[in-house]
C-alpha cells in the first residue's frame, strides 16, 4: 500500500497545478471510466459550471448504483480515555479533564434511547487506550450492541488480525479508521506521542479487518489537518485499492472537516462550501460503487443539500459524548462540535420530503444475500 501511494504522489505532483480547460473537463465527465490524471484535473477545477455538470453527472451514478436509499445510524461514544497527543483532538490526552466510560447497564441505557428512536445501526466509538478501554471491554460492548442493532460497527483503536476476527464471530459488520492525512512528515508533527503515531500501522488496519471477516472499512481524511487535495486524491485512491483487493466488502468514505474541538488548534488549510462539495462529487465520479458517508459536522442545510447527489449513509440525532442520548450529558466534553443538531425524526422528514427512502438496516443476521431472492 506505501508503494502504491508513493507512486500516486508522483503523479499527482506532475499535474498539480494543471487546470482543464472548459471543454477539456467536460470530455473527461464524458468518459465511462476515469484514470487517475483525470482525477487530478477534475480534483483542480474552479469553474462553477464545470462543478454544476459534476452534480448531475454524479446524482445519475448514485441513483444508477444506489437508488433513493439513504442509510441511517447513530455513533455511540462509549469511552474517552485516550493516550495519544494529537494537537487538533478533543479526546488528546493534551487536554485535562475528566475522562469518563460507561458500565455495560449505562451503554444498554444509551442503547436504549438510540433504538427507540428507529435507529438500527450503531457505531460504538472509544479513545484509544487500551489501559482502560481494553478490547474486553470493547467485545462486551459489541456483544451488547448486537442484541439491539442489525449492524455494528467500530470506530476504535487500530486493533490485531486475531482481535477483528473474534470480533467479527460475534456479528461486528465494519470497521471505521481515519488516516487524518496521507501525508506522512504533516502526521508525523499533529501526532506527539502515543500509539496513533505508527502511521503505517493505521494505514493498514483496514485491510486486517477485511482480511478478518469485515463486511465493511470506512476511511478517510480529516480535511484541514494537511493539503486537502492531495488528501482526498490519496484516500480515494487508497479507497479505489480496497476495493479491487477486496471485491466482496461494501468500503466507504467520508472528508470530514475539521471542527472546533476546544483544543486551541487552528487548521492552516481551510476548506470552503464550494471545494468540499466537489470532493464528494468527483469521488462519486470516479468511484461510482463507493459509499459517501456525510456527518453531522456539516450544517443542516448542506447534509440537505447533497442528500439526492452523492450521499449514501449519513448520522443522525449524533451525541460526540460519553453518555450524550440517555445521560444526557453536554457537548462540551465531546470529540468535537456538531453542527446538526436535528432529531431522528426531522432528519427522516428531510429525507422523505426529497423522494428519497431512509433506511435502518442495511444487514440481516445470519441471512445470505441469495437466500432473500
Amino acid at each position: 500500500m506505501l508503494d502504491y501511494l508513493q507512486k500516486c504522489f508522483e503523479l499527482y505532483f506532475r499535474y498539480e497545478q494543471y487546470v482543464p480547460s472548459f471543454s477539456e473537463a467536460l470530455d473527461i465527465l464524458a468518459k465511462d471510466y476515469l484514470d487517475k490524471i483525470d482525477l487530478v484535473k477534475l480534483l483542480n477545477v474552479e469553474d462553477e459550471e464545470i462543478i454544476k455538470f459534476m452534480a448531475k453527472k454524479a446524482k445519475r451514478i448514485t441513483e444508477l448504483n444506489f437508488g433513493k436509499v439513504i442509510l441511517l445510524y447513530a455513533p455511540l461514544y462509549i469511552a474517552n480515555f485516550c493516550e495519544n497527543g494529537c494537537v487538533y483532538c478533543g479526546f488528546s490526552k493534551l487536554r485535562k479533564y475528566p475522562r469518563e466510560k460507561l458500565s455495560l447497564e449505562q451503554m444498554e441505557e444509551e442503547m436504549q434511547q438510540i433504538k427507540s428512536e428507529g435507529i438500527d445501526s450503531i457505531l460504538l466509538l472509544t479513545g484509544e487506550d487500551r489501559k482502560n478501554s481494553p478490547f474486553a471491554y470493547i467485545k462486551n460492548a459489541c456483544k451488547l450492541a448486537t442484541k439491539y442493532f442489525s449492524e455494528v460497527s467500530i470506530e476504535v483503536y487500530p486493533l490485531s488480525k486475531e482481535e477483528y476476527e473474534e470480533l467479527a464471530r460475534i456479528g461486528v459488520i465494519g470497521t471505521t479508521i481515519y488516516q487524518e492525512t496521507y501525508i506522512k512528515k504533516d502526521y508525523e508533527k499533529l501526532h506527539l506521542f502515543g500509539p496513533k503515531k505508527d502511521y503505517e500501522f493505521r494505514l493498514y488496519t483496514p485491510e486486517r479487518a477485511l482480511k478478518a471477516g469485515f463486511k465493511a472499512a470506512s476511511i478517510g481524511p480529516l480535511l484541514g489537518l494537511s493539503l486537502p487535495k492531495l488528501d482526498v486524491y490519496s484516500a480515494i485512491l487508497h479507497a479505489d485499492y480496497l476495493m479491487k483487493k477486496y471485491p466482496q466488502a461494501e468500503i466507504a468514505i467520508s472528508f470530514p472537516r475539521l471542527r472546533a474541538a476546544n483544543t486551541g488548534f487552528k487548521a492552516k488549510h481551510v476548506v470552503s462550501d464550494k471545494e468540499f462539495i466537489k470532493f464528494l462529487l468527483v469521488t462519486r465520479i470516479y468511484l461510482p460503487r463507493i459509499g459517501i458517508n456525510l456527518s453531522t459536522r456539516e450544517r443542516p442545510s448542506l447534509r440537505d443539500a447533497l442528500l439526492d447527489i452523492c450521499i449514501t449513509k449519513m448520522s443522525a440525532g449524533s451525541k460526540t459524548t460519553v453518555g450524550g442520548y440517555f445521560s444526557k450529558k453536554e457537548d462540551s466534553q465531546g470529540q468535537f462540535e456538531v453542527e446538526d443538531r436535528r432529531m431522528v425524526a426531522e432528519i427522516i422528514e428531510v429525507i422523505r420530503k426529497k423522494g428519497l427512502r431512509p433506511e435502518f438496516t442495511n444487514w440481516i443476521r445470519g441471512v445470505r444475500p441469495y437466500e432473500l431472492l
